[in-house]
């Protein structure tokens, strides 16, 4: 059940907010937003921290969208921290035991009980197996689902609600945001699926010698507890100047580039959240890839759409960025294609003379903003990329300062396109099938339209419209015309008998007219409840269709 005090408390902060949805007054790039504003995120964040583990994560999100909120707000949102105070140990071998079947002792020959790491979500563990492997040990908290099956219900009624009821809802999607939401957070609520991650990620970075993915003990591990491999390191920007000396940064910086890239663009896998934090540089001077419960799946049309909008990019080609981008998004009524092309085509150019300062991420980034700005919702995953290329290419500038972006993706567009047009076993399969289908049916179907066309029986069918269903709406609306004729006619003549003095009176009146009246009454009440109950079923067939509409238009987008 939806926390009514949480959906009030959450309510109110969202409506003292809401002028920071309108990404019309968002600041120009280059503009430094007033202190007012940035007071305002700052304060917008600290109560989605104080409000518990699923807004925080709500907020990370947020943060992603910088075709919904201004500068100020996703720059704030960004810092959102996770850390909170850790559980007792006692709670956490309770849960590990429960969840493995064996006591923490008999699993491990060490257990620190003092936390590595405590999250929102998680707290992690260093631990020595019985056969002396150091692990890292995550374990979710307790009750963190039944909290966060909860938040997750508060937050759907409030995205019904501003998806109907208020004036940027068309624009914000607040019910597609949400269900983009509720998939992260059963991800990162199940540790199978993370297991999962990280055998693929693993099979990714075997060809490449200076990446590292830890790998997972699957007897140590459950939907609760996920037990890693122990990587010894430091996070790439905790390392100095001095010690960066002794790495080959620039290899290291073209490796880790080139890896996340290609699983984007060739593989379909989005490590969403690869900020430095999350990337290790191990004594043996290799890139360890940590925390892999954030992974998106790509589509194949949004894979070649990307391909496209970065050649276009490169290319400085503003006006095919902006047809490209159009036919990612969702429009809505507000959208401007003119201006949107026109603002597109100048943010293209003016990139191009940042030369080797130019981040793909930040172009992806002011490109979702522009698309906000002008009515063009673009999908959920452009802002995800948007932002993992951002925090990528963070990560890449502190392994080699003299890394540019914008040539390492056109140095490796070539085998990424390659690797593109070179169909899988399975799309092969399929589409030798569908090849001999085809053949085998087309003289079939051919034969059949030149008979019918031979003998005259050849008809087309178009189904412009439902005639069943107009032709009962104007019986409907003839009927209550008819009806509201005669009700009218009922009222004159009860008005007539009213100044006329004709027949018994009551109360002073002639009792013909005023029965007249309140059968001209009843009846009219009578009309207007039956225009209102037989109009519901219409109104929400109507809402069905439409919501039906918008999603066949999404997946046909997609």
């Amino acid at each position: 059940m939806p926390d009514v005090a949480m959906m009030t408390q959450l309510g109110g902060l969202l409506i003292r907010h809401l002028k920071a949805f309108n990404t019309d007054a968002s600041p120009l790039p280059g503009e430094t937003p007033d202190e007012a504003e940035t007071e305002d995120a700052e304060q917008f964040t600290d109560a989605l921290e104080k409000l518990g583990p699923t807004f925080i994560k709500f907020g990370q999100l947020l943060s992603t969208r910088q075709d919904l909120l201004p500068p100020a707000y996703t720059e704030a949102l960004s810092r959102l921290q996770d850390d909170v105070e850790p559980v007792p140990s006692e709670e956490i071998r309770a849960r590990i035991e429960e969840s493995l079947g064996a006591t923490v002792g008999t699993l491990f020959r060490e257990f620190d009980d003092s936390p590595l790491a405590s999250a929102s979500l998680a707290q992690a563990h260093r631990a020595v197996t019985r056969n002396g492997r150091d692990v890292v040990v995550k374990v979710l908290r307790p009750g963190v689902r039944d909290q966060v099956k909860s938040d997750l219900e508060s937050l759907s009624e409030l995205a019904d609600f501003a998806d109907a009821n208020t004036p940027i809802g068309p624009r914000l999607g607040a019910a597609r945001m949400l269900a983009q939401f509720r998939r992260s957070m059963a991800d990162e609520l199940d540790y199978r699926k993370e297991a999962a991650n990280l055998d693929l990620f693993g099979e990714l970075v075997r060809d490449e010698p200076d990446l590292l993915v830890p790998s997972y003990i699957a007897d140590y591990s459950s939907d609760d507890v996920l037990t890693l491999e122990f990587v010894p390191g430091k996070k790439i920007t905790d390392v100095g100047p001095l010690a960066m000396l002794d790495v080959d940064g620039q290899r290291l910086a073209a490796a880790l580039f080139r890896f996340m890239l290609g699983a984007m663009l060739v593989d379909g896998i989005l490590h969403a959240d690869p900020h430095p934090g999350n990337l290790f540089l191990t004594p043996d001077h290799r890139v360890a890839i940590l925390d892999v419960g954030m992974v998106v799946r790509l589509p194949s049309r949004l894979r070649s759409a990307l391909v496209k909008l970065l050649v276009g990019i490169g290319d400085g080609d503003g006006e095919g960025v902006a047809t490209i981008l159009a036919a990612m998004g969702h429009p809505t009524e507000d959208y401007d294609a003119a201006a949107f092309r026109d603002d597109v085509s100048h943010l293209v150019s003016s990139t191009l003379s940042m030369g080797a300062d130019l981040q793909a991420g930040s172009v992806l980034m002011q490109l979702a903003r522009l698309s906000g700005t002008h009515g063009l919702r673009p999908p959920a995953e452009m802002t995800l990329i948007a932002k993992a290329l951002l925090n990528l290419d963070q990560a890449t500038q502190h392994l080699d300062p003299s890394f540019t972006p914008l040539e390492a993706i056109r140095d490796n567009l070539p085998t990424i396109l390659a690797a593109g047009l070179t169909p899988s076993a399975g799309q092969a399969l399929l589409g030798t099938i569908e090849g001999k289908e085809f053949l085998e049916r087309r003289p079939r179907r051919a034969n059949r339209v030149l008979d019918a066309l031979t003998e005259g029986e050849l008809a087309f069918k178009i189904d412009a419209f439902d005639e069943s269903r107009a032709l009962m709406v104007l019986q409907q609306v003839a009927n209550r015309l008819a009806t509201a004729v005669i009700l009218a006619a009922v009222t004159v003549a009860a008005a007539l008998l009213m100044v006329a003095d004709v027949g018994p009176r009551f109360l002073g009146y002639p009792a013909l007219g005023m029965v007249f009246f309140l059968i001209a009454a009843v009846g009219g009440l009578w009309m207007v409840a039956r225009i209102m109950w037989h109009d519901r079923p219409f109104r929400r067939t109507v809402k069905r269709q439409e919501r039906r509409a918008r999603l066949s238009d999404d997946a046909t987008r997609r």
